[in-house]
């Protein structure tokens, strides 16, 4: 499968020499192995490919052992793996990292020794569990690997020209062809449906069978839970409260996360749950939006950390941890949701599919919220807000609405807008349906 990544590894080749090493930092599952085996597998003359999560002691043991000398190091390696190893022409895979803080921490001389190229994978990276006693190197260049995002699952299943087609259509603010807006609609929904999971996308190419496609994705999430037993320590119990609430959650009314909610007690407090909060954003599982007091420029300098919503990491991922296999089943809710007939309040799908492709196309994620009892103007919600790309003195943020049903009003928008007129970039209203632009608002199919 294609992966954008695949550009930023190759810029990080040809720009570093070997003078810095790589670490995707990611999910499970999100593809990071498949991706890096796959790029020194046709950019190097060969490779050697060390996974720490299936590796003997006996491999470990060769980083506590030849640090002292790394000739030896090399041919230890070499001999294991059955593999030459080529000056300047080969690249070394330290995948699954955290499973070796050791191997991590030997970056620094590995690089400075200069003879190969060095790439790590690792989720879990900043946890404290995988950091005590190393020094974590300066040498590591990191970028982080998020679920496939839209345009990767159009390639994925074969479309791998209608992106271009939609961009041509933002840039000219022309409204897509009536049929094709049906169309990428449709498989926008089908996206919506798996997901952005490698393994959920292969399983639906393979067999077009969503019932499939769903354990998949249940498996995953089982996966999930097992790493926060195995990992998070005298944490676990609260960070599986988190994990399990947070579809609940996001379908309130009032979709801020709530601890007295995920606990179930009245006495719970934030402060006790900080580190499982932490755990949870390590783990790139989740994403967090903070709630902002200003729409003014240094968006993080007015958030409130402690008023925030968690959206899950990936949205198919989010359909199967909501509904049970057999409600799934029994009220075929992928048929409903690929026909856009489902009978509930969808609204946290939509809003958690936008919040996941702003993460992976880099942004930090920021809401407004003003719940005022005694001016109804000041009552308002805007569910995302983006900073320009290149600030200037005025009009630097866009707030954008979610929705997801045909029929909805924009009163919090309009409210935003008349309050913060002189701070605010263009406007969006994020809907199923197509591009148009009316009184200084830019509404945009929301796969656009």
């Amino acid at each position: 499968m294609k992966r954008k990544i695949t550009q930023q590894l190759k810029e990080w080749k040809e720009r570093s020499h070997g003078e810095t090493a790589l670490m995707i930092d990611g999910a499970r599952r999100v593809g990071k192995s498949y991706i890096v085996k796959d790029f020194v597998k046709t950019s190097y003359k060969s490779h050697i490919i060390i996974d720490f999560y299936y590796a003997e002691q006996l491999v470990k043991d060769f980083f506590e052992n030849e640090i002292l000398n790394l000739d030896n190091f090399f041919l230890l390696l070499q001999n294991y793996f059955k593999t030459d190893l080529h000056v300047h022409e080969s690249a070394i895979v330290f995948d699954e990292v955290q499973e070796c803080p050791r191997a991590r921490s030997m970056i620094k001389y590995l690089v400075a020794d200069g003879r190969y190229d060095y790439i790590e994978t690792g989720s879990l990276l900043s946890i404290k569990k995988n950091t005590e006693n190393i020094m974590i190197p300066s040498e590591e260049e990191k970028i982080k690997m998020y679920p496939m995002d839209f345009e990767e699952f159009l390639w994925a299943v074969g479309e791998t020209r209608l992106m271009d087609y939609i961009r041509n259509c933002y840039a000219e603010k022309r409204a897509i062809e009536q049929s094709m807006h049906r169309k990428i609609m449709t498989l926008f929904r089908q996206y919506l449906i798996i997901g952005g999971m490698p393994q959920a996308v292969n399983k639906y190419i393979n067999t077009k069978n969503f019932k499939l496609v769903d354990k998949t994705k249940r498996m995953i999430l089982e996966m999930y839970r097992d790493d926060i037993i195995r990992h998070a320590g005298k944490d676990a119990n609260k960070v599986l409260r988190i994990f399990d609430y947070i579809p609940a959650q996001l379908q309130e009314q009032n979709k801020r996360f709530q601890i007295v909610n995920a606990d179930g007690s009245n006495s719970a407090r934030l402060r006790n749950y900080e580190e499982s909060l932490f755990w949870l954003r390590e783990a790139m599982t989740v994403n967090f939006c903070h709630n902002i007091s200003e729409p003014t420029i240094g968006l993080r300098s007015r958030e409130d950390r402690s008023d925030f919503k968690c959206y899950l990491g990936d949205t198919g991922l989010l359909l199967s941890h909501t509904f049970s296999e057999k409600e799934m089943s029994e009220a075929e809710i992928y048929n409903k949701i690929l026909f856009n007939k489902l009978e509930f309040n969808n609204g946290f799908i939509m809003e958690n599919i936008v919040a996941q492709a702003l993460k992976a196309a880099g942004h930090d994620l920021f809401y407004y919220s003003n719940n005022s009892r005694e001016d109804a103007e000041e009552r308002m919600e805007i569910d995302f807000l983006l900073a320009k790309s290149k600030i200037t003195s005025r009009h630097n943020i866009s707030p954008i609405e979610v929705k997801s049903s045909k029929n909805y009003t924009i009163s919090s928008i309009k409210k935003f807008i008349a309050k913060y007129n002189q701070q605010l970039d263009r406007p969006i209203v994020l809907h199923t349906g197509n591009l148009e632009e009316k009184d200084g608002i830019l509404y945009l199919p929301v796969y656009m």
